[in-house]
């Protein structure tokens, strides 16, 4: 097994090469080297089931795999219970999409911690992902995986202990670790290679190898502010925000690890996560 790259939706240059439908999006990621796409439902699970299949036959063609991103809505910590019970039933949506696009992850949003202790926001968030994943047994989706994401901004629940600590509470949850966001949050805290080894020893002393191997991943480069973090994603012609991918990528090659790392730059994000792809394949075959 080894690492698989691919954008966030489609980049700018799927309309500047002249592809319209989805039904291309295959073709469209091949031309590039790429292996995954992630679907972005960030404004609402709204996928028809003709989009879907269309989707899942252009990647499976290309032997690409998928996975999706739920909406940005979702709230797993909020003092409101209509909220959480909302926030299950997107979960359960979002389950049911990837499914039809022949995926088996979602990734998740917490939400803020409010005005709440962050050690409060954590339970509840724990409980709505417990209530969200028995949801997904009772409908015949117990092979989805929900991916809860480390955040940008400093109020939102997602650092990487709150997300190791979300994912504890079942074997079936992937931490989608989001490095340009961890970056953000602990203003430019990501330097060096030691820096990412860090990261992934934390992430396999407290969920197990299996979950390190195959750990979900979102990368590009933020825009930040000291007391908010997160403000904003750019692309990888930056220079003045990190973080940088090589030193995670040659950590990945050496402990042979198989992530999934999808790339959010703005607009460019195919083309970043193609060269990520290529420095990695790059290091492989410098390594054999």
């Amino acid at each position: 097994m080894r690492a698989k790259f691919g954008p966030a939706g489609r980049g700018d240059s799927f309309a500047e090469m002249g592809y319209k439908k989805y039904s291309q999006i295959g073709e469209y990621l091949s031309g590039f080297g790429l292996e995954h796409f992630e679907y972005q439902c960030g404004h609402g699970v709204r996928i028809s089931e003709k989009t879907a299949s269309e989707i899942m036959i252009s990647l499976s063609e290309m032997q690409i795999s998928v996975s999706l991103h739920a909406p940005y809505f979702i709230s797993l910590s909020s003092a409101e219970e209509e909220k959480r019970a909302n926030s299950v039933g997107y979960i359960l949506q979002s389950a049911k999409a990837v499914n039809a696009l022949g995926g088996d992850r979602i990734v998740i949003h917490s939400g803020s911690c409010s005005k709440m202790p962050r050690s409060a926001a954590l339970e509840l968030a724990k409980d709505t992902l417990k209530r969200a994943r028995a949801a997904l047994v009772e409908n015949g989706l117990a092979h989805i995986h929900c991916c809860p994401e480390t955040m940008g901004k400093i109020n939102q629940l997602g650092d990487l202990n709150e997300v190791i600590e979300l994912c504890r509470a079942d074997e079936s949850f992937i931490p989608c670790i989001d490095f340009g966001h961890l970056n953000a949050r602990t203003a430019g805290g990501i330097k060096t290679k030691s820096d990412y080894e860090e990261i992934l020893e934390f992430i396999g002393n407290k969920l197990g190898a299996e979950r390190l191997q195959s750990f979900h991943s979102h990368f590009s480069k933020v825009e930040y502010t000291k007391n908010g973090g997160e403000k904003k994603h750019l692309t990888f012609h930056d220079k003045l925000f990190g973080p940088d991918f090589e030193p995670l990528l040659e950590l990945i090659a050496q402990k042979n690890l198989s992530p999934v790392i999808i790339c959010e730059s703005d607009g460019s994000q195919t083309e970043d996560a193609a060269a990520m792809r290529k420095y990695y394949q790059e290091l492989l075959t410098k390594d054999s």
